[in-house]
């Protein structure tokens, strides 16, 4: 007989404590280690009978090795994001904010396999068939043969799976809300999702079907639940997007069958999402030309450039403290550019307040974008409006040196493409890109960048001053 042993189990990273405590020393949250029912056996580990192993076979590391095919969904962006497609038997995660739209990124994507003959199922944990029946129906979707089911139960799910063909994809919407008979917790615990999660990943790992969790996510923006499954499944896929904005994007954070650096853009219709294969120009549609404090930079997502407006304000405090804001762009890194400007470019900026935003509500993570922001806060204290087909990208060192970044060549020809005529940027090396026809501004310091802004406000407030009687 095994004795039942109650375990608490933080609910927000999986750590198992002895007795109940209000915080958890693993993860440092407050109140969410909640208890959970094992089994413990009564017998001692070195009393219990052992059982025979199975034999296995053994490979070497030379030989020939199939590329693993791939299920393309026909959605472009995600295609992009997943390496080129689904890989056969593997397990997507994808996280979200609620109401960003993955269910209807989804059910679009079961739907374009569908027309193409391809056996997909969508089991939802969380709405009826006929919700689901109702939101393809708005899509114009409901004449696709997409087999639909409402079910929670893992064993339930499996054993629906084992008639007929393996389906080519499998959509569970979503994890939290599955539950296995082999665990005794409620659904949506550490343990529940844990185990709910390893079912799915060894039926999709056995039967070649590609199999897609849906995830929770924390008030942080975090997946909800341990994170020991995005580390069981192959990718993890993030869906970000502003309630306030038309336009979302998927982010690969981890894929073992493809880059992790891509990103897709959607725009949210009445009819769902639309593929953006232009991102550049949804980004820069609405840029006020001629205005202080705008800088275009010229950046990279994976393999696809990426150009995107950079707006500073630069305004005098009446606190005693200045207030550093900053929307889409890492707040330590505005604060590494504003003490390189003031130590090595003259530039006072310990009496003003500093506002930053990237334009549209796209999250930037390059250091190339240093050199943008820095032209943006120059161009906002001093007035002077940036060249309107000048683009800049850049890294900017702490000894106030612009260093080179890669991909230079692609971003040149992206703003060619664009209508920009130059660039700014570190001195050109051998990936000069001078195919793309742009005329290159090489500046091998941030000083430099400074001297020449301020030269070019100060010059057309002289043709101002001119002109005016």
């Amino acid at each position: 007989m095994a004795k039942r042993s109650p375990s608490y189990v933080c609910q927000n990273c999986g750590a198992a404590y002895n007795r109940w405590q209000g915080k958890c020393d693993a993860c440092g949250e407050w109140n969410s280690i909640a208890e959970e029912t094992s089994a413990i056996a009564a017998v001692p580990a070195s009393q219990r009978p052992r059982g025979r192993g199975r034999v296995f076979a053994l490979e070497s590391l030379t030989g020939s090795t199939d590329e693993a095919p791939r299920l393309v969904s026909g959605i472009g962006e995600l295609d992009r994001v997943t390496g080129g497609g689904f890989v056969r038997g593997s397990v997507l995660l994808l996280g979200g904010d609620p109401g960003i739209g993955k269910s209807t990124l989804l059910i679009q994507a079961c739907a374009a396999l569908a027309n193409r003959n391809a056996r997909v199922i969508y089991i939802s944990g969380e709405e009826a068939a006929a919700q689901v029946r109702l939101r393809a129906e708005r899509l114009g979707l409901a004449s696709a043969p997409v087999e639909l089911a409402s079910e929670t139960s893992v064993e339930d799910i499996l054993a629906t799976f084992e008639h007929g063909p393996p389906p080519r994809l499998v959509v569970i919407d979503s994890i939290q809300t599955m539950w296995t008979d082999t665990v005794e917790s409620a659904p949506g615990t550490v343990t529940q999702v844990r185990g709910s999660a390893q079912a799915l990943i060894r039926y999709a790992k056995r039967s070649g079907s590609t199999v897609i969790l849906v995830g929770h996510v924390t008030k942080d923006g975090q997946i909800a639940g341990p994170r020991v499954v995005e580390h069981m499944v192959d990718a993890v896929l993030s869906f970000e997007g502003d309630g306030g904005r038309d336009f979302r994007i998927l982010r690969g954070v981890k894929n073992r069958f493809g880059p992790t650096d891509e990103i897709g853009v959607f725009e949210m219709t009445g009819l769902g999402l639309r593929e953006v294969t232009n991102p550049s120009a949804l980004f820069l549609s609405e840029r006020d030309l001629g205005s202080p404090g705008t800088a275009v930079f010229g950046g990279m997502e994976g393999t696809r450039p990426l150009l995107v407006e950079m707006q500073a304000l630069v305004a005098p405090t009446s606190l005693g403290t200045p207030r550093r804001a900053v929307v889409g762009w890492d707040s330590s890194r505005l604060s590494m550019v504003l003490a390189v400007l003031e130590a090595h470019c003259g530039v006072k900026l310990g009496g003003h307040d500093v506002y930053l935003n990237v334009a549209g509500g796209l999250r930037i993570q390059e250091p190339a974008a240093d050199l943008a922001v820095a032209a943006a806060l120059i161009s906002s204290l001093t007035g002077a409006p940036l060249p309107a087909d000048a683009v800049y990208f850049g890294e900017v060192s702490l000894s106030g040196s612009v260093r080179p970044v890669a991909h230079m060549g692609p971003r040149l020809k992206e703003a060619a493409k664009l209508g920009f005529h130059r660039a700014v940027c570190p001195v050109p090396g051998n990936e000069s890109g001078s195919d793309s026809g742009m005329r290159v501004n090489g500046v091998a310091s941030l000083a430099t960048l400074v001297a020449d802004i301020a030269a070019s406000g100060e010059s057309q407030r002289r043709k101002s001053t001119k002109v005016s009687p």
